[in-house]
This record gives C-alpha cells, structure tokens and sequence, in this order.
C-alpha cells in the first residue's frame, strides 16, 4: 500500500509539468492586427490627398510566424477634383499589400508589394498601379534607423501622366527615439521622389522633389495621439505649394490599435 502511495505520488509530480504546458496555449501561428485612425489631412509623401481636410484611415493585417503577412489600408480622398493628382479618382483610396518580414538581432527586413486601387474612379481615367517595396531597419534600445525604397515600373495605367517612361522611384530614411520613461516616440523622415508621380512643380520637365517631416506621438494601450510638421522643396512661386496642399503643414491625429 505504501508502494502504491508513492508510485501515485510520483505520477501526479511528473504530470504536474506536463498539466501547466498543456494550459498554457502557444502563440497562434496566424495574428490579425489592425487600427483607426483619425488624421487632420492625409499628405501622401508632403502631398494632401483630401485638399487640406480630414481623413479617416484604416488598415487589417494578416501576419503569420513564418514573416508572411498580407492586408489593406483604406482611406478617404478628395473626390471634388481640387487635388490635381487624383482627378477622376473617386472618394476613396484602397492599398492592397503583402510580403515578407523578419529581424536578425538588430536588424530588420521587410520586402513586399502595394497596389493603389481607386473603386470609385471615374470610368476611363486611368488610376491604379503595383509598387514592390523593400526597407532595412536598425534598432538599438530606443534608437531606430530605417532607410527603404518603392519603385513602381512604367507601363502602369495608373502612371501614364506624361509623354515619357512612366516608372516611379521614391527613396528615404527615417530615424525614431523613444523619450525614455515616457510614452512618447519621436521620428524623422526625409524622402525623394522621381518620375511619374514627381511631376508637381509647373515646370512638366520637373519630375521629382523632397519632402521631410518630424512627427511626436505619445501611445498608451491601444490608443495614440500625435502632430506632424510636413514640407517639401515644391516651389513655393505665386503661391503654388500651399495653394496645391504641397507645401509646409501640421497636422495632428489620433488612432485605435488592436
């Protein structure tokens, strides 16, 4: 009987283990993650895309363990025809995208595809086209840097705005510091853009111009809050910049994460 006791003993020891790792569920293998967002003005690399006015944004993920990932990002846009980029547009802009990412120690990689899609477009006015993406990123403690680019190739219904090669090339770096023992992240970014979607000056022989921003969110849970100072080096003559929503703004925002 004592034997037996102990035996009984035992068994309930070593299944003890076993008990807690069946009751702990492992990570799933598929995440959805998403967001709302309210903006002041949606400036789309320094350009407005609402003519000035608020929009608001959403996006859906799909992400796996393996570092595939697919989702979409929606937001509304100036149907009037003020903003001269999205003429025939509709009121709404859809990004599609998928890809691939994944950290080596410090370092980051991501590498995937966009598609810009414009459901409510006017029928025959060419809107939307593919931009493969790709980016490097470099984290140390609070400190991030990233530089990345997006090519979208010519032939494109959706960049067919000049007489000539229509491809799109836009390159940038950002870097972000978290304050420490505060919620507060600030970042930097500075951006190029060449080619189809550079023609934003007067001159229709200029194709490409910088933009930058410096932007301070403070995130607490689920919910965000933050204000932006975006410009670019679009000429400013007679008023051309700020009359176009192409110009020096601030804009503030404020999100829901889940």
């Amino acid at each position: 009987m004592r034997i037996a006791l102990i035996l009984i003993g035992l068994a309930i020891v070593g299944a003890t283990p076993a008990l807690a790792q069946d009751q702990t569920a492992p990570p799933p293998e598929i995440k959805l993650t998403g967001g709302v967002t309210l903006t002041s003005d949606y400036r789309f690399r320094g350009l407005t895309r609402t003519d000035g006015g608020p929009a608001v944004q959403s996006t859906v993920t799909l992400a796996s363990q393996t570092g595939f990932y697919v989702g979409t990002w929606v937001s509304n846009i100036d149907g009037s025809g003020k903003t001269p980029l999205l003429r025939g547009h509709g009121d709404a802009e859809i990004d599609l995208y998928g890809g691939y990412t994944r950290t080596f120690s410090a370092i980051g990689v991501d590498a995937g595809l966009l598609y810009y899609a414009y459901p409510g477009g006017i029928k025959g006015v060419k809107t939307d086209y593919f931009e493969p993406y790709a980016s490097l990123r470099y984290t140390i403690g609070p400190v991030s840097a990233k530089v990345g680019g997006n090519y979208a190739w010519g032939g494109q219904p959706g960049l067919d705005v000049t007489p000539r090669r229509n491809d799109n090339l836009y390159l940038y770096g950002e870097a972000s510091l978290g304050v420490p023992r505060t919620p507060v992240t600030l970042k930097g970014h500075v951006g190029h853009t060449q080619g189809a979607l550079g023609v934003v000056n007067p001159d229709p022989a200029d194709d490409h111009y910088w933009d930058w921003s410096v932007n301070a969110e403070a995130a607490g849970g689920p919910v965000k809050v933050g204000m932006t100072y975006v410009d670019t080096d679009v000429t400013e003559r007679g008023g051309h910049a700020r009359r176009l929503g192409r110009g020096s703004t601030v804009l503030g925002y404020v999100g829901f994460s889940f």
